[in-house]
């Protein structure tokens, strides 16, 4: 638990776990926890251009009610009084939410989104909207409407994205979680390039009514954090059968807290060396290999084997992340195609080159390589471990990148190697702090389970934050 809760820094420093645990006991004062937030904001917000809005009156309000509610006991539920950001895809009915776009820009929001709804019920304040790479087509966050999102380890770098804002807010303390989306690794990549915690859930087990789309039959939301406890607390209150949502899954929602403690020992992580181990940036891969040491040093059996074509992924994954966008775009893209960012334009204009061919075979892809992941799974493999990222932040504006010497590739499709595959198969994936470069550049390990399976995850993943601090570090704009 913290200490001195009368230093603004130390409340920012405080997970949602502590925090929600310390308001419920009437240790903390939701007031004062949202005004040292809104201070952090105030702080390093702009430098970072990791908000699109901040909502100051708004959130004292809540704050305020919070605290009174309290104070009679009573509790809405296990955020009470804690702040949160949402991307600024996710619909708050009032507030303006634009994806960080101009088309969108002003435009408000008339009902809330399924997982907003279930935050606000679980108690949460939602006071800021977090940048963007606009309409999520990308993964740098160099947005040319609201600022290109900045690196709190190294403000020359990228944040990545799509989902960069979230990332870096997270990461400079500004809020203790916020929600993003991913598509392609919207959530991931930002998670290890920032140095946090982040999950992409089985395509399902979240509702994405109320989220501004990119790719349909790959998009998901899920909660990016400091630690995986507060990863699993947020996951636990968003996900689950939405009637009005029939993507949604009836599966049931594990009780993730409960299996946090569980350890590692007798699990079987899976590797796939001649791809997980090849075309990544050397700090990388030593990272990932001691991330390995450690979790067979808490009992976990290490298993290699292998996937046919999983090469692949990245084809099929360009393909459907390509066309589907531009199917949700086109009425736009004809009417008012300057007023999108060139880059993303591009993109758009691209995705309408795709032939159906084309997309079918994709999609008839991602169901060859899903079963391809299953039978390891049904074979005795509790989850794979491979890298979030191949390589480090880049600095803004880099265009390709060397994965190894000799080896060099555009970033946007190298940055997917890894995330691609729980996107093209609908897996889940959660990425956790796993080291730094010589940079001091944060550096991310994934985790990637069965379906419906993200227990497992927070349980490896918590096991793994137990056995090391990365996760403590601060980045160099705190220091």
């Amino acid at each position: 638990m913290a200490q001195n809760l009368s230093s603004p820094t130390d409340l920012c420093d405080l997970t949602v776990a502590q925090s929600a645990a310390l308001i419920a006991s009437k240790a903390l004062s939701p007031v004062e926890l949202t005004q040292a937030i809104l201070n952090r904001i105030d702080q390093v917000g702009e430098p970072l251009a990791a908000f699109v809005s901040v909502h100051h009156e708004e959130a004292m309000a809540v704050a305020k009610a919070a605290e009174a509610m309290m104070q009679v006991g009573y509790n809405v539920g296990p955020l009470h009084g804690v702040p949160l950001a949402i991307k600024d895809n996710i619909s708050l009915a009032g507030r303006a939410t634009s994806a960080a776009s101009k088309i969108l820009k002003g435009k408000e929001a008339t009902e809330d989104a399924e997982v907003v709804r279930r935050l606000k019920g679980a108690g949460a304040n939602l006071l800021a909207n977090t940048n963007m790479h606009e309409f999520a087509w990308g993964a740098t966050s160099e947005n040319p409407h609201y600022g290109v999102v900045r690196n709190p380890w190294n403000t020359a770098c990228i944040a990545s994205g799509s989902s960069g804002g979230s990332g870096a807010a997270v990461a400079a303390r500004a809020v203790p979680a916020a929600l993003g989306t991913d598509t392609g690794g919207s959530i991931r990549l930002p998670a290890g390039a920032n140095g946090i915690v982040g999950i992409r859930p089985t395509v399902g087990r979240v509702s994405g009514r109320g989220i501004i789309p990119l790719a349909w039959s790959m998009d998901t939301c899920g909660p990016m954090t400091r630690t995986v406890e507060d990863c699993a607390l947020l996951l636990q209150v968003i996900a689950g059968h939405d009637p009005s949502d029939l993507s949604t899954s009836r599966a049931p929602v594990a009780d993730y807290l409960a299996t946090l403690e569980h350890g590692v020992k007798g699990l079987r992580i899976g590797v796939i060396p001649e791809y997980f181990f090849t075309q990544l940036q050397p700090s990388v891969l030593k990272a990932t290999q001691d991330a390995l040491d450690v979790l067979r040093s808490l009992g976990a059996i290490v298993v290699e084997t292998s996937i046919a074509d999983l090469e692949l992924n990245l084809s099929a994954l360009m393909t459907v992340e390509s066309a589907e966008p531009s199917a949700f775009h086109q009425r736009w893209m004809r009417e008012r195609p300057e007023d999108y960012g060139e880059n993303v334009r591009f993109m758009f204009e691209q995705g309408e080159l795709y032939l159906a061919s084309h997309y079918i075979q994709a999609q008839r892809f991602r169901s060859v390589l899903r079963q391809r992941f299953m039978d390891r799974f049904s074979e005795g493999i509790d989850a794979f471990v491979l890298p979030s990222l191949p390589f480090t932040a880049p600095e803004i504006g880099t265009a390709n990148i060397e994965l190894e010497p000799g080896v060099v590739r555009p970033t946007l499709e190298a940055i997917m190697r890894f995330t691609g595959i729980a996107s093209v198969t609908g897996l889940p994936a959660l990425s956790v702090p796993s080291g730094f470069d010589q940079q001091g550049l944060p550096i991310g390990l994934q985790l990637l389970g069965r379906p419906f399976d993200e227990g497992m995850l927070f349980r490896i993943g918590h096991g793994f934050q137990g056995a090391t601090d990365y996760h403590l570090r601060k980045p160099a704009l705190l220091n």
